[in-house]
Order: C-alpha cells, then sequence, then structure tokens
C-alpha cells in the first residue's frame, strides 16, 4: 500500500490512522455513556404491576401465615415424635424388666410376691398409656402439618394463577418499553450512520478525512455494538425490518456504484490511448501496476506468449512498458525516470 509514496508521506499516513483510530475511541467512550443511560429513561417493568394486587397481597400474606405454621407444625411434631420414642422405649424397658421378675417369681413361687405382680402390671399399664397418649399427640400433629402444607400449596397456586394471568399483559408492557427505548437508539444511532455515510461519499478527498475517517468507525461500531444488540426479538418484526431497509439501502447504493463505474470505464474505453494515460493519476498508476492490474481498464494483466515482450494491455490498448530513450532499457512506461541511467522519461523522449 506504502511502497510508491515517499517516507514521510508514509509516516503521515500511519499517524492519521492512528489519530483516526484515538478520535474513534474517545467518541466511542462518549457514546458508550450516552447509550449506556439509554435505558433509565423508562422504569423497570415487574410482573406483579400487572397482577390484581389485592388478591396476590392476600395470597402471599396467607402464604407467609402458612409458611409459619408449617414450620411451627414440623418442630412441635419433632418434639412430639421425641416424646413418643421415648416413652415407647421406657415402656419396653419396663415390660422386659418385668418380664425377668415373672421368670424368677415363677421359679420362686413366693405368694406374698402377688401385689408387687400387681404393682408392676399397673406401672406398665401406665407407662402404655403414656406411649398411646404420645402417638396420640404425633397422629395430631401429623394432620395438623397435612392441613396446612395442603392450604400452602392451594395458595401457592393461587399465586401462580395470578401471576400467570398478568403475564400478557406485562409482556404487552415489556414489549412496548423494548421499542421506545429501541427507538430511542435509532433516533441517537441514525443520524451519526447517515452523517457517516455522507462523509464517506463526499470527503473523501478532504484534508480533514482522518477526523472523518475516526467519525464514521466510530457510527460503526454504534451501529454494530450499541444498536443491533438491543434490537427487541419478539417476533422479529423489527430486526427483519431493520434488517430489510438497511440491505435495500446498501443495495441501491452498490448498484448506482457499479452502473457509475462502468459507464465511466465505457467513457475510458472510447478515449485515445493518450487521453487515458493522462487522465492516471501517478500514484495510481503505480499501485496498479505493482498487483499486476493495468491502470487504464483494472483488468489483470495477460501473460504474454514465450519470446514476446508484453508493453501493451492486451485489452484497452494502454502502453505498460516502453524503452528508455537513453539507454534502451525496458522499463515501466509510468517511471518518470529511468531505473537504470536515470534520464528523465521527457528528456528521454526529445
Amino acid at each position: 500500500m506504502f511502497k510508491s509514496l515517499r517516507v514521510p508521506e508514509k509516516m503521515f499516513s500511519v499517524g492519521m490512522w492512528a489519530m483516526s483510530f484515538v478520535f474513534a475511541a474517545f467518541l466511542i467512550g462518549l457514546g458508550g455513556k450516552l447509550v449506556a443511560d439509554m435505558p433509565r429513561i423508562e422504569s423497570r417493568l415487574e410482573l406483579e404491576q400487572f397482577a390484581d394486587r389485592q388478591a396476590l397481597a392476600g395470597a402471599r400474606s396467607e402464604i407467609a401465615s402458612l409458611d409459619k405454621r408449617e414450620r411451627a407444625s414440623r418442630d412441635e411434631q419433632a418434639r412430639a415424635q421425641l416424646a413418643l420414642t421415648a416413652a415407647a422405649n421406657a415402656y419396653r424397658a419396663s415390660y422386659a424388666a418385668y418380664g425377668n421378675w415373672l421368670n424368677t417369681r415363677a421359679v420362686t413361687t413366693d405368694p406374698t410376691q402377688d401385689p408387687e405382680v400387681l404393682s408392676r402390671t399397673r406401672e406398665l399399664d401406665g407407662l402404655k398409656a403414656t406411649e398411646r397418649a404420645a402417638q396420640a399427640g404425633v397422629e395430631r400433629l401429623d394432620r395438623s402439618l397435612l392441613d396446612a402444607s395442603q392450604a400452602l400449596a392451594h395458595q401457592r397456586e393461587r399465586e401462580a394463577e395470578l401471576l400467570d394471568a398478568a403475564r400478557a399483559g406485562y409482556e404487552r408492557a415489556l414489549f412496548g418499553q423494548q421499542l421506545r427505548v429501541f427507538g430511542a437508539r435509532l433516533a441517537l444511532t441514525l443520524p451519526l450512520l447517515l452523517i457517516a455515510a455522507w462523509l464517506v461519499a463526499r470527503k473523501r478527498k478532504s484534508d480533514y478525512w482522518p477526523l472523518m475517517r475516526g467519525f464514521v468507525v466510530f457510527a460503526a461500531f454504534t451501529f454494530f455494538f450499541e444498536l443491533v444488540p438491543y434490537l427487541p426479538s419478539y417476533g422479529g418484526y423489527v430486526r427483519y425490518a431493520v434488517g430489510i431497509v438497511l440491505t435495500a439501502v446498501a443495495g441501491h447504493y452498490v448498484i448506482q456504484a457499479m452502473r457509475r463505474y462502468l459507464a465511466k470505464r465505457e467513457v475510458a474505453a472510447a478515449q485515445s490511448e493518450a487521453e487515458r494515460r493522462k487522465s492516471l493519476g501517478y500514484e495510481h498508476a503505480l499501485k496498479q501496476m505493482a498487483v499486476n492490474v493495468c491502470p487504464g481498464c483494472e483488468r489483470a494483466i495477460a501473460q504474454a506468449a514465450v519470446g514476446v515482450a508484453l508493453n501493451f494491455c492486451v485489452h484497452c490498448g494502454l502502453k505498460l512498458f516502453d524503452r528508455c530513450g537513453s539507454c534502451a532499457t525496458r522499463k515501466n512506461a509510468f517511471f518518470h525516470y529511468c531505473p537504470s541511467c536515470g534520464v528523465g522519461a521527457q528528456a528521454a523522449s526529445t
């Protein structure tokens, strides 16, 4: 790209590109701050805002009360279960001791121990009654816990139904909010794109083009990274509509540019070789020749047959190579000076 430029021109060109990107970076930073604050123009929407607030508050209050009741019932049930376990263990221990004592009495057959038998039997009956009472308490708490759990599940179903009923309104409002935020972003981004397109079309030859080029980079970045990711996705209507419009506009300009280019080529083809050579810029001609492209018709330079010197373009007849009038060295026809003897092209031809 820089082969045909002077060394200061190369440095200047690199510096201007760096300036373009630095300028674009500052613009992107400022634009990012502005675009990031765009969603704040709308308050955050919540699903609960579109539900029956009184009914939803009642259901949630009941859920909180039942949840507290359920936790209390579970704690009480755990304590009752421990009491039942203790009573059952006490009964089994006493019953085992009583069985051992009866076996001893059966061996001794002492009738004076009959009152002890009655006393131990009454004690076992008391322990069994305590166990049964503990069991009844556990069963009562099981029923209470089941009732609380069922009521809690019912209230949670009611809450879910209220939120489901509100979802349609919430989604409509959210979609409208997204469209408004997108519209605000588009209102900020679209003028930047239009200005950037105008600068590219009209100001590329301006002395201030490096700064304008930075603005173009900023506008492109803003569009692709600050606008496109926020396109509303519901149904894809906005996304596809924007894509269709952008594609149509870009296609229109590409077609027009191609028509202008082809018309320019037709005009150039009708000119004489000398007129075409005169209209070509020195730097442009050297760049095209460096990549093996004819500067006149912009087609690839065809390869000559073996033993035949390629001096003219086979497509448009433009002279590409000639010989120095002083030393007869074959050279690029666009060189101002002979690379072999250093004599100027005009001086050698006179």
